[in-house]
């Protein structure tokens, strides 16, 4: 990207005519290079030639004084002073020490990828750390604040010092907008079909990240974001779950089934009940939710199935181990104690309890228990009747 500060002959056309040279910086030598540094200071009397896919940029003491953007032949005398009047002014003096570096114009490609991953908080799989890589492609759009920073206040010498700040820079912006997007409700499993969408949030947001370096950031693609294997393996799972329509439970039944279908010398009864003969992974889940804990019961021990998630949980534990349930059996209700049977008291008519001898309400005496007979028919008279239902007779008070 950067030639060095002293390349060999062919990459500036002196003539040498009073001290005065042409300097151009001839096609064989740019390739891959952003930039190149005119190997000597520039003096008055000599041209530089500025071609339309390069910028010339004069700096002294490590500060720009100008830059050239329009293609043409410029001699650094009094004739150009309109375009160059500065620069003359400025390189006029007995001790020369303007510099001449040109810039390419034109866009390059460049790769990035994250050297510390970044922590993003999930409310269902916590702290998950991620790493990204993309591809990026890049251009010089203000020279006078690139070579401010690169060369004047980071000291890049290389292509490789370039580079590594534009990659890290890069890192940095893909973070920013993944912080942006989980305080927007973005879960990690959100994160693969949210791609498209970060790489447009990217790019707006590139100019805040890159202007001050003078560098435009044109596209970005084949971003990649990565999970942990183990959260990606959930994540995984997780959508299988809801591709099928079953729960964690079912999804383990019909794993475990559809290895026995795949092993039936490891698998025993299993495989001669018809899962080594063909049951695959669909009829394997729904055997699952038929079958229930019963499946389970020689190999493992005896277990109960969880009234909340629906996991299997050893005999004897107190809480389901997959999701913190209570296995406790639930408390059974008091049941309301039934009427006590009553009698109308013979004085008042209120309900008086067939074991009390006195009325409640009125105080009167109540007849003494036993059954009572009708004095004309000598039938069984409820207690408290007035009239006999066998015969019509009215009852004694």
């Amino acid at each position: 990207m950067f030639h060095g500060k002293g390349q060999g002959p062919g990459v500036v056309s002196q003539s040498a005519f009073g001290g005065a040279a042409t300097i151009i910086w001839e096609d064989a030598y740019k390739g891959p290079n952003v930039m190149w540094r005119v190997p000597r200071n520039i003096r008055l009397n000599d041209n530089v030639v500025v071609r339309e896919d390069e910028f010339a940029v004069f700096m002294r003491d490590g500060k720009v004084l100008m830059y050239i953007d329009r293609p043409d032949r410029y001699a650094l005398t009094s004739i150009n002073a309109p375009v160059v009047g500065k620069l003359v002014q400025a390189i006029s003096g007995v001790q020369q020490q303007a510099e001449v570096y040109y810039l390419q114009r034109r866009f390059f490609d460049g790769k990035f990828g994250s050297k510390e991953p970044f922590q993003f908080r999930d409310p269902d799989f916590g702290i998950v750390s991620l790493r990204t890589f993309g591809d990026f492609r890049w251009r010089v759009s203000h020279p006078d604040n690139f070579l401010t920073q690169f060369v004047g206040s980071f000291g890049a010498e290389s292509s490789a010092d370039v580079e590594d700040r534009l990659r890290d820079q890069m890192v940095v912006l893909v973070y920013n907008v993944l912080g942006q997007m989980k305080e927007q409700g973005m879960h990690v499993t959100d994160i693969a079909a949210q791609l498209t969408t970060i790489e447009q949030a990217v790019l707006g947001k590139s100019p805040d990240f890159f202007d001050a370096y003078g560098i435009e950031i044109n596209r970005l693609q084949g971003l990649s974001i990565n999970l942990p294997e183990d959260v990606q393996k959930a994540v995984d799972t997780r959508s299988s779950m809801g591709v099928l329509g079953v729960n964690y439970m079912q999804y383990q039944a019909g794993q475990a089934m559809t290895t026995a279908a795949a092993n039936p010398g490891a698998t025993g009864t299993m495989a001669g009940a018809g899962v080594g003969l063909g049951a695959g992974m669909g009829m394997g889940y729904g055997m699952a939710g038929m079958m229930g804990p019963g499946m389970y019961g020689g190999a493992q021990g005896p277990s109960r199935q969880c009234p909340k998630c629906g996991a299997l949980v050893p005999a004897g534990m107190q809480f389901c181990g997959s999701c913190g349930a209570s296995m406790a059996p639930p408390a059974p209700q008091a049941q309301p104690a039934p009427a006590a049977a009553t009698v109308p008291c013979p004085k008042c008519n209120g309900p008086v309890p067939t074991t009390s001898k006195f009325c409640p309400n009125c105080g009167a005496a109540m007849a003494p228990a036993g059954p009572r007979t009708c004095p004309k028919c000598n039938q069984p008279v409820a207690p408290g009747a007035k009239f006999c239902a066998n015969c019509g007779n009215a009852m004694p008070a």
